[in-house]
């Protein structure tokens, strides 16, 4: 076997051993027999909820030692296929070995991170929040290009995308906008893109001059139905009025979009679908999704004040860099990660800048010690 060949088997080799150490595989066996025998339990669902939760351990256990076989043995097959089109001296059984197992290294670094993504809300729903900042019609105009790059993102991860709300700018793009994205490990994946986004170009607007620009996301995990948050009705004001929509035949007419403020906390969340009952329910799940955040916060202790004190985007608050003039460059200031595929990345070409955030979370270094590497 080529050296190179040697190297990408060394690789994914240490990818299942990783992941192997992630489910505990000694006693992976065991512990799935046990959910098996506990599932056969006809009081199970006297509990629904234990039930559920019951249930979906069994199954990202079941689906962590299928992934794990299934690569093992994509490797074994490649590694049987080179030996023998070596030993029948046939190089293109060897070239299209040779190549499969490059595709394997790299589907097996992603399965190696998803099994990373084991917080207690990673594998659920989330809702994703883009306001425009400083730069008048310029933000607003970056806004709505970071609303169609996170489109992109999750519709290439076969992702369901539903718009919950949209405020549109006073002369192009947004506002503001709100996504309910919904999906296994949605908001484990997302929840490293909340912060402030820059955006330096030439303006599109027939100024003729570079103009920097700022966007703020912010992302929040759907709550499960088995995940109780109070709300204090005496904490909250409600309040309806006309959506103002992109416009056309769609826009409301009627005062039924819905505004939620959480006074003890200052949170604010809309919703303008058509019926007002439908924006109230939405609206109150964004607010029970954004306060149980905080509590995630508050247990991990993560110096993570967003949703109390996320400052101004603007200046010094920036999370990553885009920029489209004088140079392509897009370039993530906590990782260092980036990339000169500008208009990749603006169609939807998220998955490197995740990965190495996550990584970087997971390893424990601060910002500071990366960019020092």
């Amino acid at each position: 076997m080529r050296a190179e060949a040697q190297n990408i088997v060394a690789e994914v080799e240490k990818s299942l051993e990783l992941l192997r150490q992630r489910m505990d595989w000694e006693t992976a066996q065991h512990r799935l027999e046990e959910f098996n025998a506990r599932v056969e339990d006809p009081n199970l669902w006297d509990d629904p909820a234990k039930a559920q939760a019951l249930m979906r351990d069994r199954q990202a256990l079941v689906d962590s030692i299928a992934t794990h076989d299934a690569l093992k043995q994509e490797l074994q097959d490649n590694i049987d296929l080179i030996e023998l089109g070596e030993m029948e001296e046939d190089e293109e059984v060897v070239t299209e070995a040779e190549e499969a197992l490059r595709a394997l290294r790299d589907k097996a670094a992603e399965k190696e991170l998803e099994a990373l993504l084991n917080g207690e809300a990673d594998s659920n729903d989330t809702f994703l929040e883009i306001n425009a900042g400083a730069g008048g019609t310029e933000a607003c105009d970056w806004a709505s290009m970071l609303q169609r790059m996170y489109v992109r993102w999750a519709e290439k991860r076969g992702y369901k995308v539903e718009l919950q709300s949209e405020e549109a700018g006073s002369e192009a793009g947004i506002k503001s906008c709100a996504y309910k994205i919904s999906g296994h490990n949605a908001y484990g994946w997302l929840k490293s893109e909340s912060g402030v986004h820059r955006l330096v170009r030439i303006s599109p607007f027939g100024k003729g001059t570079r103009e920097t620009s700022f966007a703020s996301v912010w992302v929040y995990p759907v709550v499960d139905d088995n995940i109780e948050i109070e709300v204090n009705p005496a904490d909250i004001r409600i309040d309806t009025y006309r959506s103002s929509g992109a416009g056309g035949q769609h826009v409301n007419t009627t005062d039924s979009a819905v505004r939620i403020t959480h006074h003890p906390t200052g949170i604010v969340v809309t919703s303008s679908e058509k019926s007002q009952h439908q924006n109230r329910d939405i609206a109150m799940k964004a607010l029970k999704s954004r306060l149980y955040q905080l509590e995630l916060d508050r247990r991990t202790a993560s110096i993570n004040e967003a949703h109390e004190n996320k400052g101004s985007a603007g200046w010094g608050n920036q999370i990553r860099s885009y920029v489209l003039q004088p140079y392509q460059m897009v370039k993530d200031l906590r990782t260092n990660h980036e990339t000169s595929d500008t208009s990749g990345v603006l169609d939807g070409a998220l998955d490197g800048f995740m990965a190495a955030t996550l990584a970087m979370n997971l390893s424990g270094k601060s910002r500071a010690e990366a960019s020092a590497e």
